[in-house]
């Protein structure tokens, strides 16, 4: 009989590299930005494989399927074996598109005029009709 290991969701969270702290993985699962399978999760919720992890980064809401068990934090480019990014294309183009609406200003400028402001607005609204 096999021993299987019992890892933490926020530990797994933290060693495939989806939060750059395990503080801010629990934050993340205190905050119910965390589901497993469906069900918000605590962050000392033991995950097993091929759980469906849900990850809510916003504006994006990432999905990924556990294939492996770590508690270790392990190097980006073998991550690929312990996890499978499920997340849609469509999701992963609304931060794109977020990023998008940044717009410089030249350094000393403040804060944008009522003027600037409503030209802001109004890109805004016309991209989310």
């Amino acid at each position: 009989m096999t021993e299987e290991i019992k890892v933490r969701l926020d530990k797994w969270l933290w060693a495939v590299r989806i939060y750059k702290t395990r503080n801010q993985a629990s934050e993340a699962c205190r905050k119910g930005r965390i589901l497993v399978n469906g069900m918000e999760a605590k962050a000392s919720r033991e995950i097993r494989v091929d759980d469906i992890v849900i990850v809510r980064k916003l504006p994006v809401i990432h999905t990924y399927k556990v294939l492996a068990l770590i508690e270790h934090r392990q190097p980006a480019k073998i991550i690929r074996d312990f996890m499978e990014d499920l997340t849609s294309v469509e999701e992963l183009n609304k931060h794109k598109v977020n990023e998008s609406f940044f717009v410089r200003r030249d350094r000393g400028k403040g804060r944008p005029t009522k003027k600037e402001r409503r030209t802001l607005d109004n890109m805004i609204n016309n991209i989310h009709k």
